[in-house]
């Protein structure tokens, strides 16, 4: 009798475990398969698109290799203090992240910003590599107008990752990271924590690698209820930065789009491209 009571139970446990089983495959399976669309939330513009910006600029196309091109404004001032090589943020183009990148411009420094492939008018297909082999040909086009010491580099969110990339491989005067994280697995991993995401995951992104090979100074901001990058993966990253070259500057309340509101970021900028 009691095996017999049992056993419609036993039925539905496994029956639940299937069903979650089949969820937890079919979850992991998206994460894999889509992970391009999680990632990177690009808006494309017309090849005929005509910018708008309150400073004079150059519009480039870099064929940094075949099948890719690469879109980027180049701003220019007459007498700059030097040149700011910013890489941006996982959504958007280049006609919204040229209007920020106006604020350094705005500071006396000439800024390069690049639209990432796919993005804007940029064309190539995704993938790591290509991201870091573009941000190089950047780097080695200012090269041409440019000298080193010149060249501040600037990462914001996922550009972070690539910025801290460049610093390793190069001499530039300054890397400033804002809203940086350990790795783009490391937000992985808190995000969904019961997946494998290090088997699942095809962007890396390890900045805590790159970052041991800095050698120029290094500044991080993060604000404290951050969302989209927990600011306890920007902690992670300080933590393996050179100790002392790296200064990391927290904003209370700051969230992941609104540092630039805080005058702690407005005054720490200022303070270091002065």
């Amino acid at each position: 009798m009691s095996f017999t009571r049992q056993n419609p139970i036993r039925k539905r446990l496994k029956r639940a475990f299937k069903i979650l089983l089949i969820l937890y495959v079919m979850i992991g399976a998206s994460l894999y398969f889509f992970q391009e669309k999680i990632l990177f939330l690009p808006t494309t513009l017309a090849q005929d698109y005509q910018y708008e910006f309150r400073y004079p600029f150059e519009e480039l196309f870099f064929e940094t290799e075949a099948n890719v091109s690469i879109n980027a404004i180049h701003f220019k001032t007459e007498n700059p203090k030097g040149v700011i090589l910013y890489f941006h943020g996982n959504a958007g183009d280049l006609s919204r992240w040229g209007i920020i990148g106006e604020h350094f411009v705005s500071l006396n420094y000439d800024v390069l910003i690049m639209d990432y492939r796919t993005y804007g008018k940029s064309t190539g297909k995704l993938n790591e590599q290509g991201f870091y082999d573009d941000a190089e040909y950047c780097y080695n086009y200012l090269l041409q107008y440019y000298t080193e010491e010149d060249i501040v580099l600037y990462g914001r969110s996922l550009g972070t990752g690539i910025a801290t990339y460049l610093a390793s491989k190069h001499q530039p005067r300054q890397l400033i990271l804002e809203t940086p994280y350990y790795s783009i697995l490391d937000v992985a991993k808190q995000r969904f924590p019961i997946l494998p995401v290090t088997a699942l995951l095809k962007y890396k992104f390890p900045s805590n690698e790159f970052i041991t090979s800095v050698s120029c100074p290094i500044t991080m901001f993060h604000g404290t209820e951050d969302t989209v990058i927990p600011y306890s993966s920007a902690q992670k990253l300080k933590s393996a930065a050179p100790e002392k070259q790296t200064n990391f500057i927290t904003i209370e309340g700051g969230e992941h789009n609104n540092l630039i509101s805080f005058e702690k970021y407005k005054a720490g900028i200022i303070s270091i491209l002065e």
